[in-house]
């Protein structure tokens, strides 16, 4: 019996000694090759966090700058060599800023021209693109390519038959049938908003979108006794949630940034948008930089505001609209 248990010791240490010295035995060539290839690719996401981290201050740094100038003082503002953080924060400037122009009319001129502008184009591009993209009629290729065509077309090249069409509209601002007599569309919100309502960008936005519906869908409801409006706004639309979402986001940020077509359709003071009520801290001789960013970063919140909260469907839908040509 003594000689029993005494084997048995032997052979649990004999095991505890093949168990050390197969711990002790080095890595293989193998596990060698994975280590390395985890420390590869931990090196690999560490340059790839450092590198989105230096384009995300490069992106935010110009709003930041604007931030801090709009609380420092106009001597801190001109002062060589510049400094970063005011020496006092001049909070005020927001209200200076707001109480020096009539903002609160140019803030409520944009968003009505923003709206329309944009309600508009989800109508006509959703109408349009469905068209394109499920119906068939003869020139419907043809008619597309034209359309994309316009999207070569600087804005500058039809600045100028936009004002004579606006300012000549028949039967609006004191004009006649003909056109004659009166300002027309100028100085209204009909002048702000008709040249936004058709976008070629929209259309084909839209109609990228819609092939990549499944047709089965539409075929279902046709069999179903359904008309091809009733498809489009029952079975289509309600599947485009996040396309529309997009071109939603674009439509009014385009809208609210625009500065060009306003200036020149624009006379009065009450149809001023905020683009250009901005304007109005440039002087001839100087420029009132602190209230001018106070503005700016005023005028640029409800942008902001409005991709952080479509940011999940702005960016699904541009990802959806690019599964198919």
């Amino acid at each position: 019996m003594p000689n029993r248990c005494s084997d048995f010791r032997t052979s649990v240490e004999r095991e505890q000694v093949m168990t050390i010295r197969i711990h002790a035995v080095p890595r293989t060539q193998g596990q060698e090759q994975n280590y390395s290839q985890v420390i590869r690719q931990l090196a690999g996401r560490a340059a790839l966090y450092v590198g989105l981290a230096i384009m995300t201050t490069i992106s935010v740094f110009p709003y930041l700058w604007a931030f801090l100038t709009s609380v420092k003082s106009n001597a801190e503002v001109l002062q060589i060599p510049p400094r970063l953080l005011p020496s006092v924060w001049h909070f005020s400037n927001y209200v200076q800023a707001m109480q020096s122009q009539d903002f609160g009319r140019f803030f409520f001129n944009s968003f009505v021209v923003a709206i329309i502008s944009c309600v508009a184009q989800l109508v006509l591009a959703s109408t349009a693109g469905y068209a394109f993209a499920r119906l068939s009629f003869p020139g419907r290729d043809i008619l597309f390519a034209l359309v994309i065509a316009t999207l070569m077309v600087p804005f500058q090249v039809t600045l100028v038959p936009l004002f004579i069409m606006a300012k000549n509209w028949p039967l609006v601002g004191g004009n006649n049938l003909l056109g004659q007599g009166g300002i027309g569309l100028l100085d209204s919100y009909w002048g702000l908003t008709l040249p936004q309502f058709a976008a070629a960008f929209g259309i084909f936005l839209l109609r990228q979108f819609f092939l990549t519906l499944p047709s089965e869908l539409e075929d279902a409801a046709r069999l179903d006794g359904c008309s091809e409006f009733g498809i489009f706004r029952q079975i289509v639309l309600p599947l485009s949630g996040p396309a529309l979402a997009t071109l939603g986001i674009f439509a009014f940020q385009n809208a609210w940034n625009d500065y060009v077509w306003p200036l020149v359709i624009t006379k009065s003071e009450a149809m001023k948008t905020v683009q250009i009520g901005l304007a109005a801290f440039q002087r001839r001789d100087s420029t009132d930089w602190t209230l001018l960013m106070a503005a700016t970063i005023v005028a640029t919140l409800p942008i902001v505001m409005i991709f952080l909260f479509g940011q999940r469907y702005f960016t699904r839908g541009i990802t959806l609209t690019g599964l198919k040509g």
